[in-house]
């Protein structure tokens, strides 16, 4: 029976398999660091773009709190990536993260759209801005969903207390975004 099949017949995340290499890779632990980390960026930054877009003012703050929020973004994106290859075998769109990743790539779109039109002077600062906060919008959204399956795992986890501190963590898609 393969990995999927199992996964759906006994309603969890995880095979018992796929559970072991999640507790042992480093890269939960990474994602359990990034995911926290970008979304105290994005709320700082939240702050600075909503500012600039009703007072016209800090529009520096604003620009490279979103330049470090969207860099925090690929990093959480490529390092989420290589945990599914090392938990489901695949890089993207494992059957247990499939819509989270789905909206991960509308995520990556709308913040990669705010630095090109930022790098090519594309639009006013304030259009820039409303992109900036459409990708925040999307972010939102993936990161909870990506709580919600925290949750879950946690509570499909029988003996929580001994488990690892960071296992479980599958805020990889930010979580990734």
């Amino acid at each position: 029976m393969s990995d999927n099949a199992r996964d759906s017949i006994s309603g969890g995340l995880y095979t018992p398999e796929q559970k072991k290499r999640r507790d042992e890779t480093v890269w939960t632990l990474v994602q359990g660091v990034l995911a926290p980390l970008q979304f105290l960026v994005f709320a700082i930054s939240t702050v600075f773009v909503v500012n600039f877009l009703l007072n016209g003012t800090g529009l520096l703050a604003a620009t490279a709190s979103v330049i470090l929020k969207t860099f925090i973004l690929y990093s959480i994106m490529v390092t989420g990536a290589i945990w599914e290859k090392v938990v489901f075998g695949r890089y993207l769109f494992a059957p247990a993260f499939f819509w989270e990743d789905v909206v991960s790539m509308g995520v990556i779109a709308l913040h990669t759209l705010y630095l090109l039109m930022w790098l090519s002077s594309f639009g006013t600062p304030q259009e820039q801005m409303m992109v900036a906060l459409a990708a925040y919008v999307a972010y939102l959204v993936n990161a909870i969903q990506f709580l919600m399956k925290f949750q879950q795992a946690r509570s499909a986890s029988p003996d929580v207390s001994s488990q690892p501190a960071y296992a479980g963590l599958d805020l990889n898609n930010g979580a990734k975004s």
